[in-house]
């Protein structure tokens, strides 16, 4: 049993973290104060071939696995990127998967380059208001016209809607009770963002204000054939390949924020005097601070753990979910405990744990809520009944 990273894989924790080292903390809490995409991070970033690390190399990419992927999107979270820099990017390397594993050969050549070289950003078009995690109960409807399909409904918390220049979109192409499962009907597409026929509304949240949630309304959308994704009715099963991927790769920025947030606490400790000595002399400081870093390392292990299972084609559902379930709780804790070692400056942004706090929540929330982790747990491995 081996738990250790290879070389190569070392090489490219040091290589991404000497390209994040370009980006600094002043860099992302301007982020952070004043919005706006960072367009010259995901510029390097896609200059550098890391957009493309898990992708087939046929098509540009390095052709690595999860594993890589993980290591990556762990090491722009932990240079104090958090969510803003992982999020820019995070898109371009889990959500081409169904384009790679039930696209054509045609699609692929077409599609696959732009997103590797970062030519096209694109955004990603599920929930919706009315359906919340229950993507079955979706009601954006996609009607065949002749060559292409035409799509109207509602989507939200969709991501990068306001600099989207492509968009992967699930809409339901056969009405739910004419379906045998609820979960057939669907239909994946990847098709242009087109604004005449698309609105998007900003959504006003608690942080990670580089990277824009929206709710988007689409009015009439025309979308070829050509783009389908797979075959009609099968799209709720395509985005399923996916879904242990991101699991994984929301884990390992989960970790990678609580270790940022970690090492400013650690450094702050030892710098922090009051009374005549440092405050990491205490134990009520160490104490904390220690236990965090023992559970960051345990679940960064399960995290490791089910990307290997991905990457060796074996089941690892149950140890995706909960890599998702443990680093947010872990990353979470992490980065309240270096609030409250930082005292009254943790409130403060020009410290940064602040800013770590709330945007690790994310990783809480989404994609899945630990409730729904939990479920799955208790179900497909304790073989409990369904709950829901």
């Amino acid at each position: 049993m081996e738990f250790a990273f290879t070389d190569d894989q070392l090489a490219i924790r040091e290589s991404v973290a000497r390209t994040c080292a370009q980006y600094d903390d002043r860099y992302w809490l301007e982020k952070d104060k004043n919005g706006g995409f960072p367009h010259d991070f995901y510029k390097t970033m896609a200059d550098a071939g890391w957009l493309g690390i898990a992708m087939p190399e046929a098509y540009g990419g390095s052709g690595l696995g999860i594993t890589e992927a993980a290591i990556l999107m762990q090491t722009v979270a932990a240079s104090g990127a958090a969510l803003q820099g992982a999020s820019a990017i995070h898109l371009n390397i889990f959500g081409p998967n169904p384009i790679v594993v039930f696209g054509n050969e045609e699609q692929k050549r077409r599609i696959l380059p732009d997103i590797i070289k970062g030519n096209v950003k694109g955004c990603f078009a599920v929930t919706e208001p009315n359906a919340g995690l229950n993507t079955t109960a979706l009601e954006t409807k996609a009607e065949l016209d002749g060559n292409a399909y035409v799509v109207s409904g509602k989507k939200v918390w969709t991501t990068t809607a306001q600099i989207a220049d492509k968009m992967l979109l699930i809409a339901r192409t056969t009405p739910r009770d004419k379906c045998k499962k609820a979960t057939d009907g669907l239909t994946l597409f990847y098709t242009d963002f087109d604004r005449e026929k698309i609105e998007v509304r900003e959504i006003d949240k608690m942080g990670r204000k580089a990277i824009d949630t929206n709710q988007v309304f689409i009015d009439g959308l025309r979308v070829p054939v050509e783009d389908r994704i797979g075959e009609e009715g099968k799209g709720f099963h395509y985005l399923l390949h996916g879904l242990n991927p991101e699991r994984v790769l929301i884990a390992a920025e989960a970790v990678g924020i609580g270790q940022a947030a970690l090492a400013r606490a650690t450094q702050y400790a030892k710098e922090r005097v009051v009374f005549g000595r440092p405050i990491g002399k205490n134990q009520s400081i160490q104490h904390p601070l220690a236990e965090s870093w023992a559970q960051l390392e345990a679940v960064n292990l399960l995290t490791f753990k089910a990307a290997w299972l991905y990457d060796t084609g074996k089941e690892c559902g149950a140890e995706a979910n909960a890599a998702k379930l443990l680093a947010g709780r872990a990353a979470w804790e992490s980065c309240e405990r270096a609030v409250l070692t930082h005292g009254g400056y943790g409130y403060a942004k020009d410290f940064h744990v602040e800013r770590f706090l709330r945007e690790v929540m994310i990783a809480r929330i989404a994609p899945i809520s630990e409730q729904l982790v939990l479920c799955y747990i208790a179900e497909r491995v304790l073989g409990l009944p369904k709950s829901y």
